[in-house]
C-alpha cells in the first residue's frame, strides 16, 4: 500500500533566513538574560517577546521536519534538539519571571541532564559516522590496488599499515589492537563529559560574576526611629441653653475636653548610612536595590515559606519602613554561586532557614567562610521548626568558623536597637531556645541565628501570632537587614580609603 503524500510542504527559503535571524536575536536575548544584572523593564519586555517566539518557531520546524515531504532522520532529530533548547529556555525564563525559584532550580538541573544526554547522542552518532566513512575510504583504497574478490576477509598487515593517529578513526594506534571500537567509545564518553562539565562551569561562573549586588545609593545615620507620644486636646463646642426655658434640656458643660493619646512613629532622620541624598547607603548606586536572597542547600527544606508570602512580605515591609528601594521579588542562590560574586559587589546578607538537615560539602563550607570573612557578608539563620535544625545550624557554623564561638545577643545590642528599639525578642515558637545567638569577627556580627521561626510571622496569616509579636518580627527583620547593609557600607568606605 502506497503511503499518502504529506500535506505539509517543505520549508521555503525565507523560513531558513527568518530562522537564522531569529537565532541571532535569541542568542542576544539569552546572553542579556544570563549576564545583565539589572532588571530594566524594556529589556525584560524584549526578552519576553523573544523567548515567547520560540514556541511558534519550534512548533513550525517540528511540523515541517516530522511531517514534511521526504524528511530525513538527521533533520528530524536536529529539529527536535533545537526545539528542546528553545522550549527549555522558555520554561526557565517563565519560571524565573514568575518567581517560581524552586521550579526554576529543578528545571535547570533536569534540563542540563537532558542536554548532556542529547549532546552525548550526537557525539556518538558523529564519531560512528566518521569511523564508517574512514573505513569505507580504506576499503575503496584497497579495492583500487587489487580485485575486490581477491581481498581476504581480514588482512592484519593492511590493518597495521592503515593505523593512524586520527581520533575519529577506530583504527588509531592508541585504541589498541583489541576492542578498538569499544575503546574509542569510552574515550569519546570521557572527553565529552569533561568538556561538558567545563563548559557548564564556565557559563555558571561567568554568569555569576555578572550577577552583581548593588545597594541603593543614599545616606543617613545609625539612630533609632523616634518614638514620640503626642497629647491631643479635642474641644467639642456645645450650645448654652436657658435652664428656665419651657423645654427641658440636659445641660452639658460648656466645654467637653477629651484627652487622646496617639503614638506616632516618625522618621527623625534619613534611614541609611553615610553621606548621600535620600534613603540608602554610601557606596551604593542609582540602580541599586536591597534584595532578599535565600540560600539553597542539600539535605533539607531550604525553600520553606519561600517566595510570595514570607520573604516578599518582609522585603516589602523593609522598603516601606525605610523608604529605601527594594527588589520586586525575592531570590535564591546556591552556596556555590556566592563564590561568583565579586568582593565589593556581594550580597551583604543571605537568609538560611529550614527544619531538617543541612548537608554541605567541604567546598561549600569554604565558600561560606570566604563569603563571611573576605566578602564581608552575613548569614541570617532562622530555625524553621525543630530542635534538630538547631543542632544542624550550630554544627554547620562550627565547620564554617571553627575558631569562633556563638554568644547570646542581648536586647541592648545595636542590632536590636537600630532602627527599631525591640522591647523583647519576638518568636513564633522557641524551637532552639529563647535567645538569639551571634558569631562575631572583629566585633562584627557575621551570623545572626534566630531560634524561633521568625519567617512564620512574616507569612500572610502571621501563623496566628499576636499583632505585637509579628510587628516586632518585622522590626527585627528590618534591623538585621539594615545592620548587614550598614556594616557592608562601612567596609566599602574603608576599602576605598585604603586604595
Amino acid at each position: 500500500m502506497q503511503k499518502p503524500p504529506s500535506t505539509v510542504p517543505t520549508p521555503p527559503r525565507w523560513a531558513y533566513l527568518l530562522t537564522a535571524v531569529y537565532s541571532l536575536v535569541w542568542l542576544a536575548a539569552w546572553a542579556s538574560w544570563l549576564w545583565v544584572p539589572w532588571e530594566r523593564m524594556w529589556l525584560v519586555a524584549l526578552q519576553t517577546i523573544t523567548f515567547a517566539c520560540a514556541l511558534p518557531v519550534a512548533s513550525g520546524w517540528l511540523l515541517w521536519c516530522w511531517r514534511g515531504a521526504n524528511p530525513s532522520r538527521v533533520n528530524r532529530f536536529l529539529s527536535a534538539t533545537g526545539a528542546y533548547v528553545l522550549l527549555w529556555q522558555l520554561a526557565l525564563f517563565s519560571a524565573g519571571h514568575l518567581a517560581w525559584s524552586a521550579a526554576a532550580s529543578l528545571l535547570g538541573r533536569l534540563g542540563t541532564v537532558g542536554l548532556f544526554l542529547i549532546g552525548l547522542s550526537w557525539t556518538i552518532w558523529a564519531i560512528d559516522r566518521a569511523g564508517q566513512r574512514r573505513e569505507l575510504a580504506r576499503r575503496l583504497a584497497h579495492a583500487e590496488q587489487r580485485p575486490l574478490e581477491a581481498m581476504p576477509t581480514h588482512d592484519a598487515g593492511a590493518d597495521a599499515a592503515a593505523r593512524t593517529s586520527d581520533p575519529l578513526d577506530p583504527q588509531a594506534w592508541y585504541y589498541g589492537r583489541h576492542n578498538a571500537k569499544l575503546n574509542q567509545s569510552i574515550t569519546a564518553l570521557g572527553a565529552y563529559s569533561i568538556a561538558f562539565v567545563l563548559i557548564v562551569l564556565f557559563f555558571s561562573q561567568l554568569g555569576g560574576c555578572r550577577d552583581l549586588y548593588e545597594m541603593p545609593a543614599g545616606g543617613g545615620q545609625q539612630q533609632q526611629l523616634a518614638q514620640t507620644v503626642k497629647v491631643q486636646k479635642i474641644i467639642k463646642k456645645k450650645f448654652v441653653v436657658n435652664p428656665f426655658s419651657a423645654i427641658s434640656f440636659k445641660v452639658p458643660p460648656i466645654d467637653e475636653v477629651k484627652l487622646q493619646l496617639t503614638e506616632i512613629t516618625e522618621h527623625a532622620y534619613t534611614v541609611g548610612y553615610g553621606a548621600g541624598a535620600g534613603a540608602g547607603f554610601a557606596g551604593g548606586s542609582k540602580q541599586g536595590k536591597v534584595r532578599f536572597i535565600r540560600l539553597e542547600y542539600a539535605g533539607g527544606d531550604w525553600d520553606q515559606d519561600f517566595g510570595i508570602g514570607a520573604d516578599v512580605n518582609m522585603l516589602v515591609e523593609y522598603g516601606v519602613r525605610t523608604s529605601q528601594k527594594v527588589a520586586e521579588r525575592t531570590e535564591s542562590r546556591t552556596i556555590a554561586q556566592l563564590k561568583s560574586f565579586p568582593a565589593e559587589k556581594s550580597p551583604p546578607m543571605v537568609y538560611l532557614t529550614g527544619q531538617r538537615n543541612i548537608s554541605l560539602s567541604d567546598s561549600e563550607i569554604k565558600v561560606l567562610r570566604e563569603y563571611l570573612l573576605e566578602k564581608h557578608g552575613m548569614i541570617f539563620g532562622d530555625n524553621g521548626g525543630s530542635g534538630h535544625f538547631h543542632n544542624q545550624f550550630l554544627g554547620m557554623m562550627r565547620r564554617v568558623l571553627p575558631n569562633v564561638r556563638p554568644t547570646r545577643i542581648p536586647l541592648d545590642d545595636t542590632i536590636h536597637r537600630i532602627p527599631y528599639q525591640l522591647p523583647f525578642l519576638p518568636y513564633v515558637a522557641p524551637h532552639g531556645g529563647k535567645d538569639a545567638l551571634g558569631w562575631r569577627v572583629d566585633g562584627r556580627l557575621v551570623c545572626y541565628y534566630h531560634p524561633g521561626d521568625i519567617g512564620d510571622a512574616w507569612t500572610d496569616d502571621h501563623s496566628g501570632v499576636a499583632p505585637e509579636v509579628y510587628e516586632a518580627c518585622y522590626q527585627l527583620g528590618t534591623n538585621i537587614i539594615f545592620y548587614a547593609h550598614t556594616e557592608y557600607s562601612k567596609w566599602l568606605a574603608s576599602r576605598k580609603r585604603n586604595k
